[in-house]
């Protein structure tokens, strides 16, 4: 592998006395759609928020080009959970996509011509010009996460980190998302979504992080979706758990509380 485009060093992350993340190694490639997967509880969604410096590490760290996040921030695009998102935020579409420009200018700049050019490009792009009027509490679910979508392309980043894209969304819009993300590999972007549904992550993903709280596997798809690894990942749950609880007792390990 060239210079990893993320990588991982004993990444543990510990909510009160119930761990979350588990001494996480692994190093990710760039220009590849890469899939993390796991069983509920299993830390994806933390894995990206400690990427994202939204989760502050109990010990480890990660590294982004091989720098701290915050020198390559601005090559980075954030996609949080439909939840996580306060929809009756007094926001038109429009202006949820120019917070994307705003990322790149800086808060109190104005937008220019060229900026306002690339929202209209990246509503376009998830079919929702037409809605760019719009106040974001009046979308649909699927509506709302293609406005998501949208602001991250309008923030023209090189690495996109999505947390369950396909979530809640409909047919129509899943066939969207999956179309935008082979055009975004094509361009040489490097995508990172979580993702939940067994039957699809072989055609949606070129390589796999497979989370059991610890890392359970790390590779090209073809090699690390086999049955044993989706056993020893899914299967054991409340075993995996229980071993940790034991490790952290041995090691009296420093807890971090939120």
């Amino acid at each position: 592998m060239s210079t990893p485009i993320i990588e991982a060093h004993n990444l543990t992350v510990v909510y009160g006395r119930k761990p979350a993340l588990w001494n996480v190694d692994f190093k990710l490639p760039e220009k590849q759609v890469i899939g993390i997967m796991g069983p509920n509880g299993s830390g994806k969604s933390t894995l990206l928020k400690s990427i994202m410096g939204v989760v502050k590490p109990t010990s480890g760290f990660t590294r982004v080009y091989d720098q701290e996040l915050e020198k390559v921030r601005h090559k980075v695009s954030y996609v949080p959970q439909r939840q996580e998102i306060d929809w009756d935020f007094p926001a038109s579409v429009w202006d949820i996509v120019a917070m994307g420009r705003y990322q790149k200018r800086g808060l109190f700049k104005k937008l220019t011509s060229e900026d306002k050019d690339i929202v209209t490009d990246s509503l376009e792009k998830v079919n929702m010009l037409g809605y760019a009027k719009r106040q974001i509490s009046q979308l649909s679910g699927g509506q709302q996460q293609r406005v998501f979508l949208a602001r991250a392309i309008a923030q023209q980043g090189d690495l996109f980190l999505m947390d369950e894209p396909f979530a809640g969304v409909d047919i129509a819009t899943e066939e969207m998302i999956i179309s935008l993300i082979k055009d975004m590999k094509d361009a040489g972007k490097t995508l990172v979504i979580v993702h939940h549904d067994l039957h699809t992550a072989q055609s949606y993903f070129d390589h796999l992080v497979l989370l059991n709280t610890r890392l359970v596997a790390c590779g090209p798809t073809s090699e690390v979706f086999t049955d044993q690894i989706l056993t020893d990942t899914y299967g054991g749950r409340l075993t995996t758990i229980a071993k940790i609880s034991q490790e952290m007792e041995n090691k009296e390990f420093p807890m971090r509380h939120k």
